[in-house]
Order: C-alpha cells, then structure tokens, then sequence
C-alpha cells in the first residue's frame, strides 16, 4: 500500500471537470440575482475610500498611464483592482454605472467560485450541500456591499477562492498564477501561497514548491517600483504609520483579531453555523482530508495577517475566509439530523437577510450592510443643497466628503466645489481653523455608535489611550464658534447638518 502524504488523512476521489457550458450556466445563475438585487444602487454615487483611492488611482492608469496615484497619496496596495477597471474604463467610457457592474460580474465569478469549490470540500458526503454556500454569501450583508463596490477585499476574495480551487484539483501551476494575481490585488494575500507552499514542502513536493515563490517574486517587484517612484517601501510614510506602527500596538491587535473572530464566526447569526461546525467537525470525515486542513490554514492565517496589519480594523478583511466558513457548515450540516439542519438554516438565512438593513447595537463601518448606501444617500441631498444654495461658499468638512464636493467624477456634484479638509469633526480640529478659510460646516455621522456607548467613562478612556478618540462637534459647540444650523437631514441613525457663519447667513 502506497505511503500517504501527510494531510491525506481519509481518501480523496479525485476531481470531476466540469463542462464550460455548465460554468457559464452556473455563472449566469448566481449573477442574475446579485444584479437583480443591486439594480437600484448601479448609480449610486463613490463611498469613502473608493473615491479616496482606488477609483482616481483607475483614472491616473487610464489617462496617464500611470502605475502610481498621482492625484490621490499612494500606499503599498498594487493595481490589478484599477488595472481592471481602467480596461473597462477602456472598452465602455468611465462613469460610475460601468464601474458597480464591473465589480458585480467580479462579484458573480466569487459566488460560482465558492459553488464550484464547495464541490470539491464536500465529496463524499450526502446530499447537495454544495448549493448552500452560494447562496448564504449572496445574501450576507458583507458581500452584499462589497459585490458593487470598487475596493480591494472580494477581488482578493475572488482570486484566494480561484487559488483554493485549483490547489485542491492539484492543477498547482494555475494555482501559483492564480497567487501571483491575488497578490497582485491585496498583499495581504501573500498567506495563501505561503499556505500551498507549507502543505507541498511537507509532502516534499519542492518542485511544486518553488513555483509559490512566483507569488512572492511578483510583489517584491512592485514594492521595488513603488520604492522607486515614491522614495517609500509601502509608498506614502503617514500611511505606513497608520497600517503597520500603529496597527502594531499589542492591544490593538487583540482587539483587532476578538472583532474578526467575533464577526466571522458569531454575528449575523453566524453562531449557528460555527455551533454546527464545531458539533460536527469530529466525526464528519470530510473535514479530515488534505484540501480542508489547507484550507483551515489559508483561512486562519488570513485572519491573523488582518488583525496584525491594517490600522482600520475594517470587517471586509476577513471577506476571503466568509465564503470557507459557509462551505464548511454546509459540510457539517450533512452529518446533523433533518430538522435540526433545516432549522439552522432557516435560522442563518433569516440573521443575514434581516442584517442587511438592520443595525446592531454595537460600532460597526457602515460599509458592512445597507448602512451604506444610507450614508451616500445623505450626502447626496447635501450636495444637491448646497450646489443649489452654497456655490460661492467656502465649505469646511471632512473627508472623504470634501473629495466629493471638490470632484464631479465621484457623483455627488454637478461641478466641483470650494472646500476646507479638517481632517475629523472634533471640536478642536474645527476651531483650529482659521475663521475666514471657511463660511460653511457641513457635519456628519461618520460611525456608527448607537446611544450610550461612548458615554461611559472608562469606555472614553479606553478609546482615547488606544485609539486617539474625541466626541464630534456638537450643535452648541458649534454656536460657539458662530456657527448657525441651517438645515439638516437624518436616516436610520444617520445625520449630516449645514451650518453657516453667522455673519454671513442670510436667510
């Protein structure tokens, strides 16, 4: 009997391939409901750091040619997001209309790349748990976001996903290409060929091995281009210190890895998934094969790398790893009793859908569900007030929405606005401006923080010490400095608020 490699603990049928004509049956499939229900949001106006960054980043490779942002301050990220943009950008003329569907097809290849990876994870086992995971990520409210939005995480979702797949088929030279363009979306992804090349050197594959050095050898490249055009390794010094020194303070990080962990495997009602998986990962023999132990590593180091680095401690990190812990409930679920499975899926499918417009009682980014598309919505009205109303004014605000007054291109204006950055809303940053630079203030919710919260004493300490915290500018802070309210707006928790010097208000 033949020696197994070491993480073939029970046998593994060998792949099945699929006909491209069921991929492109399948494809059309879960791309019709991820458009469907994004219909209404594909003029939606840019939000936060696509407007920051990786659309004017996609507009300097279009119009310049240009690798390095320009007209935004450059970081380590590389440029295949805005790579492929600036193609479609190419082929169908820039506007906001192309960029959403862009983002959506990318989107729909993610769901049939997790169908067609939970095919794989789950042979051996009885019934289709395949066709679960697709659609628990179609309705979670992480993706539900990221599927339409111009940023980096289900990219790199989409290409770790790809890579999983073709690891797990033992097509390992697709897998490595497959590496080198995830690395090439976020490099953070850089674990998952570290992972494959862990799993191969154990098996002594060194072959195999060295090809998921291509990876590593592709980012090495760009961290020397941007070096050299930047005079910075990671491409700007301020965005250096937010994403590694100050990501790196010990309790930080600690948080940082308890959110991910709490996000990922209890909110939402994701509990009810990771209870099934943990009840059953012993005795269900699929989990005991090769590819998922790969998996577990692809997943957890992903997890550890985004709680290390990354100053935002934003949830999309951890998109990658959403669509492997649906695979690995469906796994589950096929060693559970009927109606305990059918009542836990029932139960998962209603926490996602309901959490796509409702807000927990916790901070969150408002990234993570329809929050969102609140937050543009308000500034949207803003915009449409003040271009009407405020032309001539100078405007103090702060960004991302200064960026999108001052730029047509993201949505929000017709023509381009005056503004004045303060940087944040606090009351110092707005009375550290000199008074004749602005005769508007324009304040908004910029996180979610329901009521009470930040009102305790040590929870304020404990924000200030790690995270530099301060209360934004409040109505009569703003009087004092002589400032009037002259409109506002609220939704679902949300507000923005227009004030005017009162010297110059006229009503």
């Amino acid at each position: 009997m033949p020696k197994l490699p070491p993480f073939a603990l029970v046998n593994e049928r060998p792949p099945r391939k699929a006909r491209p004509q069921y991929l492109l049956v399948f494809l059309l499939v879960f791309a019709t409901p991820l458009f469907v229900s994004h219909l209404s949001l594909l003029s939606l106006p840019y939000f936060w750091d696509e407007l920051g960054q990786f659309v004017p980043t996609a507009l300097d490779l279009l119009r310049t040619g240009a690798l390095v942002a320009h007209s935004t301050v450059p970081n380590v990220h590389p440029v295949a997001l805005e790579t492929y943009l600036a193609l479609c950008y190419k082929l169908f003329g820039f506007s906001i209309e192309v960029t959403r569907v862009a983002m959506l097809a990318m989107g729909s290849c993610g769901v049939l790349l997790t169908f067609l990876l939970a095919i794989e994870l789950s042979r051996g086992t009885k019934g289709a748990p395949a066709f679960l995971p697709p659609v628990l990520l179609l309705i979670s409210p992480l993706f539900y976001t990221q599927s339409m939005l111009a940023q980096l995480d289900m990219p790199a979702m989409v290409f770790t996903l790809l890579a999983l797949l073709l690891f797990v088929r033992r097509q390992y030279l697709w897998a490595a290409m497959a590496c080198v363009a995830l690395v090439l979306v976020k490099e953070t992804g850089i674990v998952t060929p570290f992972a494959f090349a862990c799993a191969l050197a154990l098996e002594k594959d060194w072959k195999r091995v060295a090809w998921f050095a291509l990876p590593a050898v592709a980012l090495a490249g760009w961290l020397m281009w941007l070096h050299a055009k930047t005079g910075y390794w990671l491409g700007d010094a301020e965005f250096a210190r937010y994403n590694v020194s100050y990501a790196l303070n010990p309790a930080r990080m600690g948080i940082a890895l308890v959110r991910r962990l709490c996000y990922l495997f209890g909110a939402e009602m994701r509990w009810v998934g990771t209870v099934v998986v943990i009840a059953t990962v012993a005795k269900c023999k699929a989990f005991h094969t090769r590819a998922w132990v790969v998996v577990a590593a692809v997943g957890g180091a992903t997890i550890v790398l985004v709680s290390v680095l990354g100053g935002a401690e934003l949830e999309r990190y951890v998109l990658p790893v959403l669509p492997l812990f649906y695979i690995a409930v469906s796994v589950g679920l096929t060693t559970v009793k009927k109606p305990w499975a059918i009542a836990a899926i029932a139960a998962m499918i209603v926490g996602l859908v309901l959490c796509i417009r409702w807000n927990p009682p916790y901070p969150f980014p408002f990234e993570n569900n329809y929050a969102m598309v609140d937050f543009v919505h308000l500034q949207q009205t803003a915009s449409a007030y003040a271009e009407h109303n405020l032309r001539d004014r100078k405007i103090a605000t702060a960004w991302p929405y200064t960026a999108g007054l001052r730029n047509a291109d993201w949505g929000y204006v017709e023509r381009g606005m005056k503004t004045v950055e303060t940087g944040d809303l606090h009351y110092a940053s707005v009375k550290a401006l000199r008074p004749e630079s602005f005769d508007t203030l324009i304040t908004y919710t910029r996180e979610w923080v329901p009521g009470g919260v930040t009102e305790n004493t040590l929870v304020q300490q404990f924000l200030r010490r790690f995270y530099q915290w301060a209360p934004d500018i409040t109505r009569e802070q703003c009087e004092e400095l002589g400032l009037e309210e002259k409109v506002s707006w609220s939704i679902r928790g949300q507000s923005l608020a227009i004030y005017v010097r009162k010297a110059a208000h006229a009503e």
